[in-house]
């Protein structure tokens, strides 16, 4: 069983839903995002994703956006995160995962970036654009170094298309909570609910819904129903709300209503 799944299993025997964090390395800048990171954990993150920013990126809203560009800007680059990771893991307790776009690893190539991953401590790796359906070449390296992979399912996903994913996906499944790019709207409880039935019915792995949670109450909702709640945008406006040097004090208060929010069940 990976870090992963061990994470989600704890929560459930806990009577709880996983809390998931996202936040994206080298924002603001990247000692204070590794803060960050390990503040999310000390206050109830139960697994973290770490943003390896990118410059088209597709699945983030205008606050994620705003956060990679201000890392880019800076000159950080892939290694400057990876480095960035292999000290945040030596640190925390609970699984990080990367979360960036496939183009990253297909220029690295899949076979270097799952070892530099893997050799970074990370327990897997959401590639939000990389199909389940082409995914081959980069399960087999995932599984060869030992991480896991999360795919993404959503509400006009196909019968087809998550059977895929609910076979190649480890970890968790990631249900788009909401049509559209993260931090803009808020999530849709009743297309959330109907897919994480939908995919459950086709795996035991656990589904975590992301996208549109930003509220303890929110959080509290989506517990009700899914095996993890993920939130990003809101934890990364709120490292972004004030001086850099509060920035992990005010990502652990949020994480801490987030936690109280998932224990809700």
């Amino acid at each position: 069983m990976s870090a992963v799944t061990d994470a989600f299993t704890r929560a459930r025997d806990e009577g709880r839903a996983a809390l998931v964090i996202y936040l994206p390395a080298g924002f603001p800048d990247m000692e204070t995002s590794r803060a960050c990171l390990e503040a999310a954990a000390d206050s109830g993150a139960d697994v973290l994703e770490v943003g390896f920013p990118f410059s088209d990126p597709m699945m983030d809203g205008p606050i994620i956006q705003a956060a990679s560009q201000q890392a880019l800007d800076h000159g950080y680059g892939v290694a400057d995160d990876l480095d960035m990771c292999r000290s945040l893991t030596g640190e925390v307790d609970v699984p990080a995962l990367v979360m960036t776009y496939v183009t990253i690893p297909d220029t690295r190539g899949f076979a270097r970036f799952a070892d530099e991953a893997a050799g970074a401590g990370l327990a897997g790796a959401i590639l939000p654009d990389l199909p389940a359906g082409e995914s081959d070449p980069w399960v087999r390296e995932a599984r060869r170094t030992g991480l896991d992979t999360v795919f993404l399912a959503s509400s006009v996903s196909t019968d087809d298309r998550i059977d895929r994913i609910a076979e190649v996906s480890t970890g968790f499944v990631y249900a788009v909570g909401l049509m559209g790019v993260t931090g803009v709207k808020d999530v849709a409880s009743d297309d959330s609910r109907t897919l994480v039935e939908r995919i459950r019915s086709r795996t035991s792995t656990p589904v975590a819904v992301g996208l549109g949670v930003k509220t303890r109450q929110q959080a509290a909702e989506v517990a009700s129903f899914a095996d993890g709640v993920i939130v990003g945008s809101a934890v990364v406006q709120a490292a972004s709300d004030g001086e850099p040097a509060g920035a992990a004090h005010r990502v652990a208060d949020l994480v801490r209503e987030l936690r109280a929010g998932v224990g809700s069940r």
